[in-house]
């Protein structure tokens, strides 16, 4: 069963034993699977995959291999029919800034209303018009074309101003390894070290007991210290996927930095996309997450909060409700409201921004920073002077 899809997988240098296929073959006689797509992708990548870094490879292939079959498990409620029809677009039409200008826009909500309606009626493909989910033209439903504003389906993100993406995102996490360049950025971190004293313990004080011999003519005077404990707590979360990846090396190497200090009394990360919600991601690649409540619950304002992200999203994405740009995930209050409580929880905060200051008065950007006016740019001076301005 499937053998084509083992092949495939070893072709495209996927280390698949054939004790791990035959294990997959068990499994699926037993009806893990219980003949749903998305529990078969789960039950392959469990089986096949012995390392989180094969992930992504294992996406690729299972996608490229399976490109047909009904992926409703995967993309919801968007039928494969229009993914196929979406999959190769027309030549894009130009427009001038001027004809773009002219183009009609709808509130947040008419556009899913409008999105909903497309959905059922849409019979066949469609590309360069203004009113069908397609490719090109003005439409503000599909992707390749120039509606300043609408929900994108399939292709890749180009003018970075869809309200909403309407597919299946797979995002990975980011990299704890990677050591080249972090030095400079683990030494600017290590700057929101706080040393307290605590309890009445004592311990050797080596520094003040060279002295103290020194000083004494090689007689051997001990000096004691209250013991001291770092009390640093800091909270990191990192924007990913969509315009973030461009910017995924130099957000591993903060990452990578920041997970190897051993200076912290207490280091957590948690994953978004684009802004937070009522809740956030663990592990992106097994799609674990909590709730924001939950996490805000088991801090306070004595935890310093760096957030990484470039900003840059369709400004409905933090003022209405159901804005997330997953069409699927309906937030039920906007995400200024999320960073709000965010920014009230932990008001020693910063903001890294990857862009060039030069993108940062769009209109998203502009209203994130009324909520961390400290936005620095994710760069080694960036960094130091956040660090700089929390402590």
């Amino acid at each position: 069963m499937f053998l084509d899809f083992y092949y495939y997988l070893r072709k495209r240098e996927l280390p698949v034993s054939p004790q791990e296929w035959l294990m997959l073959l068990e499994a699926l006689d037993k009806g893990m699977s219980s003949a749903s797509f998305s529990k078969f992708y789960f039950l392959c990548r469990s089986l096949l995959v012995k390392h989180e870094s094969k992930y992504d490879l294992f996406d690729q292939c299972f996608t490229e291999f399976f490109e047909g079959v009904d992926g409703s498990g995967i993309n919801g409620d968007l039928s494969s029919e229009l993914l196929d029809w979406l999959e190769t677009p027309v030549t894009r039409n130009e427009f001038t800034k001027e004809q773009i200008e002219m183009i009609k826009r709808f509130d947040f909500e008419k556009t899913l209303d409008m999105f909903e309606e497309r959905l059922k009626e849409q019979k066949e493909r469609h590309d360069g018009g203004s009113k069908w989910v397609g490719t090109g033209g003005t439409s503000p439903f599909g992707h390749s074309g120039h509606h300043p504003q609408g929900i994108r389906v399939g292709g890749n993100s180009q003018n970075r101003s869809a309200m909403q993406i309407a597919t299946a995102r797979k995002f990975r996490n980011l990299r704890k390894d990677i050591v080249l360049d972090t030095r400079d950025m683990g030494l600017a971190l290590k700057k929101l070290r706080k040393l307290a004293k605590v309890s009445n313990l004592e311990e050797v004080d080596i520094d003040e007991t060279i002295e103290a011999t020194a000083k004494n003519a090689g007689e051997i005077s001990i000096k004691f210290a209250r013991k001291k404990k770092n009390t640093t707590k800091l909270l990191l979360l990192m924007d990913v996927g969509g315009s973030m990846t461009y910017h995924t090396q130099t957000c591993e190497r903060l990452f990578s930095a920041a997970h190897g200090i051993s200076h912290f009394k207490e280091f957590k990360t948690y994953y978004f996309h684009n802004c937070p919600y009522d809740f956030l991601w663990e592990d992106l690649t097994l799609e674990q997450r909590v709730s924001t409540d939950e996490v805000l619950r088991n801090i306070d304002e004595s935890w310093y909060l760096l957030v990484v992200g470039d900003a840059a999203m369709s400004p409905y994405e933090i003022t209405a409700v159901g804005g997330c740009i997953d069409y699927y995930q309906r937030n039920k209050e906007p995400g200024y409201i999320w960073l709000q409580r965010i920014r009230k929880k932990m008001p020693k905060a910063a903001w890294l921004n990857p862009e060039n200051p030069d993108w940062w008065e769009i209109p998203s950007n502009q209203l994130v920073r009324r909520i961390f006016p400290e936005m620095f740019p994710l760069t080694l001076q960036g960094l130091e002077d956040a660090v700089d301005t929390l402590v």
